[in-house]
């Protein structure tokens, strides 16, 4: 409805008041329907609340109850020497560079990368500052050795050596 539509009951009012008044109404009316939808969340807690928590008592009775096991499966399918899953080069430490490393990020961080050993230490560290990698304890060796056996720089292959023991010169008009 048009502003100039409103009715006008009063004859006092003036359009900036009946705008005033209806814009009221309207707040009025969503704080309404907010108030609705607060005591409808409520009422709904309190009906399915005791079915959720007995289950999550039941759930954790089970948990104590059972003997540990691993918090994950890390399977290992290895095909022409590479893990199947990430493409990671298949050797000791595959496992935790795949429990560690593959949470946070894809493999292929690791693939396009190569680093010597110290270079691959600043970048855990550089994780563990900046993007909150845990420490990782006794197998940070065991992943240090992984990576920098299986992805450590690789000498250049372009199409001949680069040119050293040059004797540069320049020219001159």
């Amino acid at each position: 409805m048009h502003m100039n539509n409103l009715p006008n009951n009063n004859p006092k009012t003036s359009d900036k008041e009946n705008y005033q008044l209806f814009n009221g109404l309207i707040k009025s009316v969503a704080g309404l329907v907010g108030v609705v939808v607060l005591l409808a969340g409520l009422v709904l807690s309190l009906v399915f609340l005791p079915e959720i928590s007995t289950r999550l008592n039941s759930t954790s009775a089970e948990l104590s109850s059972a003997s540990p096991e691993p918090l994950a499966d890390f399977s290992t399918e290895v095909v022409d020497g590479k893990d199947v899953e990430t493409g990671l080069i298949a050797g000791n430490g595959l496992e935790l560079v795949k429990a560690n490393c593959t949470a946070c990020h894809s493999s292929a961080l690791i693939l396009q990368n190569r680093f010597t050993r110290e270079g691959w230490h600043s970048k855990i560290v550089w994780m563990q500052e900046t993007q909150g990698l845990w420490d990782l304890g006794g197998n940070e060796a065991i992943i240090l050795d992984y990576l920098a056996e299986n992805y450590a720089p690789e000498e250049s292959h372009g199409r001949r050596i680069p040119l050293t023991g040059i004797d540069w010169y320049e020219l001159k008009d």
